[in-house]
């Protein structure tokens, strides 16, 4: 066996599932994170949150094959992504394929360790929604949109695997991730808004045109509103709200950096928003401690 070819390959898998740049797996690992601690109300089951964790991690590599699968074709005219492997032909198509194939396999078998058939039965829409969002960016003037419900889905899975159902809470979350999504991923977007009008693809970063830094502020806004009115059904209190009162911060300081949309700026406001994710996260696991409810 040829080790070196083979360590050369698998290295050039690891760049096409792009784990040597994991904000994405961080910006799909967040949400669901909050879905499991206020689905169990501060108490998650460890052995759920530890396959929702590694299942982020499998359905983001694979989510990322397949997008580079789809814009093969474009991305060699984009100076960001030209060199990417299936792009520069250092990956095969079918090899591509396979290793999608292999990846959701290997999620729907977590999926079925949870043993709950709701679980299951929300696992086939989660993987049409990652397979299918690539190709929106021929047809959907704000695709971003569907990469939230994508990026998302695991929000409605996580409450049905902790409490066997689905309700109206676990759908605002989603929305929230919908508004969150649309914000920072026009922000990507602003970065690559020339080459997408050459090559025809449609962006958010596009369709706001001049109102695109007006519109990323308000999808921030929408996504506080929505997860602070969550908050105030579950009776949550300071250290939550102090959690998005720093998340409203740091979107501030978003603002400062992508208002004269220069890509650079724009696309560290993108891989800044780990840290929205994170400071709502904190607030919440705070939350429930101070209130002795993760202990109950």
């Amino acid at each position: 066996m040829n080790w070196p070819a083979l360590k050369e390959k698998l290295d050039l898998y690891e760049k096409l599932m792009r784990l040597d740049k994991p904000i994405g797996i961080l910006l799909l690992l967040w949400p669901t994170l909050w879905a499991l601690w206020l689905s169990a109300l501060g108490r998650p089951n460890w052995w759920v949150v530890w396959i929702f964790v590694l299942g982020t991690v499998l359905m983001r590599s694979a989510g990322c094959v397949i997008n580079d699968y789809a814009d093969r074709d474009f991305d060699k005219h984009v100076e960001r992504t030209k060199e990417r492997p299936l792009t520069a032909g250092k990956v095969t198509t079918k090899e591509a394929l396979a290793l999608f194939a292999g990846l959701s396999l290997l999620s729907f078998a977590l999926v079925l360790l949870l043993g709950k058939q709701l679980v299951i039965w929300l696992s086939v829409p989660a993987l049409f929604l990652a397979a299918s969002y690539p190709f929106t960016k021929r047809f959907l003037a704000i695709p971003q949109a569907y990469l939230g419900i994508a990026f998302g889905f695991g929000i409605p899975m996580a409450y049905a695997a902790q409490v066997g159902g689905v309700p109206a809470e676990a759908w605002w979350l989603l929305l929230a991730n919908v508004f969150w999504a649309v914000a920072y991923d026009t922000e990507y977007a602003m970065v690559d808004r020339e080459d997408d009008l050459k090559i025809g693809i449609k962006t958010s970063a596009i369709t706001f045109g001049r109102f695109d830094v007006a519109a990323v502020m308000a999808c921030y806004g929408a996504t506080l509103a929505i997860i602070g009115g969550i908050g105030w059904t579950l009776h949550l209190g300071l250290a939550f709200y102090a959690g998005l009162v720093v998340a409203a911060g740091i979107m501030g300081v978003h603002y400062t950096w992508i208002r004269g949309r220069e890509r650079m700026s724009c696309f560290k406001a993108f891989l800044h928003n780990n840290w929205v994710g994170l400071v709502i996260f904190i607030g919440i696991v705070v939350d429930f401690v101070l209130s002795g409810r993760s202990f109950a």
